[in-house]
């Protein structure tokens, strides 16, 4: 693993409703070699394996112990808060509804 992290919570996928993997947090390390295009298939790869690697954990403060414990740089990014609206169905209908 290269020696600076990240940590942070991951977002909601764009592409489902649910929030399943939204609740730990995920250290991640930030790439240590730049990636190259194989000039035969035109893949883009790099040598960096430790970029391969995501860990996750229940907590904020278990990552940063994590990432304290083996020495590494790291950088916590703070999650935004979800702000719900409440909605009804008869809102529609009300007598007071701006349209």
């Amino acid at each position: 693993m290269n020696n600076k992290v990240r940590i942070y919570r991951p977002a909601k996928t764009a592409m489902q409703s649910g929030r399943a993997n939204t609740r730990q947090w995920a250290v991640e390390s930030e790439p240590a070699a730049p990636k190259q295009i194989d000039p035969l298939m035109g893949w883009t790869g790099s040598a960096d394996t430790g970029a391969q690697v995501k860990l996750r954990f229940a907590t904020r403060e278990e990552a940063v112990a994590y990432a304290e414990r083996n020495g590494f740089i790291y950088e916590v990014d703070e999650p935004k808060e979800r702000i719900i609206q409440k909605k009804n169905y008869s809102d529609n209908f009300s007598p007071n509804r701006l349209y």
